[in-house]
């Protein structure tokens, strides 16, 4: 046993073992460094993507990086609130549209009558929100599959950050009609 100390000792003394331990330490730092950048980009905030016309003039056509904020709760959502969830047509593609309707509130399926009568009315249920974009015609949301699931939801756009002269803070301007 205090062979096995001695050899221990002598590793980190001699001028070999001194620089394998260096480098072994500042290997485990780069390491630790590493996955606290994994952990912050997957589960607090990551600069996403967007781009498309659905979310035309809130969003450019041909794309923005914009601040996603992945900590979010979902029972603070609110209508205007901007929201990147994954697409209940396509599981491979993350979308982001605007929340219109919470759960318990009666909705126009569509009040542009494209996809359904504009008379047509529905109840979102619990644990759903009714999304939209905000260019109608060019937008696939829940005019097409229904209310998205709480579940689906990723997380909430905070800001615009790209290009530098568009960058901006999301507000909420969504006026409610009770």
């Amino acid at each position: 046993m205090f062979g096995m100390f001695r050899a221990w000792r002598t590793s980190r003394t001699s001028p070999a073992g001194r620089v394998f331990w260096r480098v072994g330490y500042r290997g485990l730092q780069a390491v630790n460094f590493l996955c606290a950048i994994h952990l912050l980009g997957e589960h607090v905030v990551t600069v996403s993507l967007i781009e498309g016309p659905s979310m035309f003039p809130t969003m450019g056509l041909t794309g923005e990086a914009v601040l996603e904020l992945k900590w979010i709760d979902p029972r603070k959502l609110q209508r205007g609130d901007l929201l990147t969830y994954i697409s209940p047509l396509d599981p491979t593609r993350k979308v982001c549209k605007r929340v219109t309707g919470l759960a318990g509130d009666v909705v126009c399926v569509d009040p542009t009558g494209q996809y359904a009568p504009s008379t047509e009315h529905v109840v979102i249920p619990r644990n759903h929100i009714w999304v939209t974009g905000d260019n109608l015609p060019w937008s696939r949301d829940s005019r097409m599959y229904g209310p998205v699931p709480l579940g689906l939801v990723k997380g909430k756009m905070y800001a615009r950050v790209w290009p530098l002269q568009d960058a901006t803070i999301f507000r909420n301007t969504f006026d409610f009609i009770d």
